[in-house]
């Protein structure tokens, strides 16, 4: 086997988390490709200590995983992270594989969730990401749909996707963030301007891990539950992430289809031989 898939995620210290989301989307990958190795990878050098010294469960960094497949003689890879949208956790990645662009025979890196839109001849992400969980979406709730959200420029992405949630009919689905634009207050304003009485949360996010269990859905004060709440909402708590849909995790599946097709446009530097 001279192929290596390496799977690549912000990471999680939950185990169950790890196992119902970022596991399982590695089973699917190795399933569906099964020539190739497969291998995971963390971004978060803060969970992978976390994980050693609470669990005893070793986790690369994505340098050293690359280190490994190369002391393997492995010559082909392609580098799938599962990140949401294409901000400095994916930055960091595309710089690592760019590092080794000389040392495989051939290394690609595939796309995050929200990344192509608007350009006919690629893939429209959003709406691929909103015919992904429509088992959520069709319910007919007033569902809030809570990201992580960042300083970085690749924030946009949530405002993207609430534009494309109109587009196509989703009036009662608002995107926010705990850490960037839309906000909670920003979110919180669509809610009373539509007069609604009930929302259900539903993590944005891979993985159900910290920020869903407290900043989401805890009975701390400054928890979106807990602040809906406070202003006369009730709210209904999923308690999943996106990870734990199969028909989500085909988007991986999909963008990996796509390196190895040669779609991929924009992505980062690439070396075939």
């Amino acid at each position: 086997m001279d192929k290596a898939i390496l799977v690549v995620s912000f990471g999680t210290s939950y185990l169950d988390a790890l196992t119902n989301s970022i596991e399982r989307i590695e089973n699917k990958i190795q399933e569906e490709f099964g020539e190739y190795k497969i291998s995971r990878a963390f971004t978060s050098h803060k969970i992978i200590k976390k994980l050693k010294e609470k669990h005893n469960i070793e986790v690369d960094t994505p340098s050293e995983s690359l280190d490994k497949l190369l002391a393997l003689g492995i010559e082909e890879v392609i580098v799938q992270p599962l990140h949401m949208i294409a901000g400095e956790e994916f930055t960091y990645i595309k710089n690592v594989v760019n590092k080794y662009s000389d040392k495989f025979k051939s290394i690609n890196l595939g796309r995050p969730i929200f990344y192509y839109q608007g350009i006919e001849e690629l893939p429209q992400d959003y709406s691929l990401f909103i015919e992904s969980v429509k088992e959520i979406l069709d319910k007919k709730e007033n569902l809030i749909l809570f990201g992580h959200g960042t300083a970085n420029p690749s924030n946009s992405a949530y405002g993207c996707l609430q534009t494309v949630l109109q587009d196509e009919g989703y009036d009662n689905v608002f995107v926010g963030t705990v850490e960037g634009y839309p906000s909670f207050d920003s979110v919180l304003k669509r809610v009373k301007k539509r007069n609604i009485k009930e929302v259900t949360l539903i993590p944005l996010m891979v993985v159900a891990g910290d920020h869903v269990k407290n900043d989401m859905a805890s009975e701390k004060a400054d928890s979106w539950n807990s602040m809906f709440k406070a202003e006369g909402i009730d709210v209904k708590l999923h308690l999943k992430g996106l990870g734990e849909i199969d028909s989500f995790n085909e988007l991986y599946i999909q963008r990996i289809k796509d390196v190895i097709a040669g779609k991929m446009k924009g992505i980062g530097e690439t070396k075939k031989a």
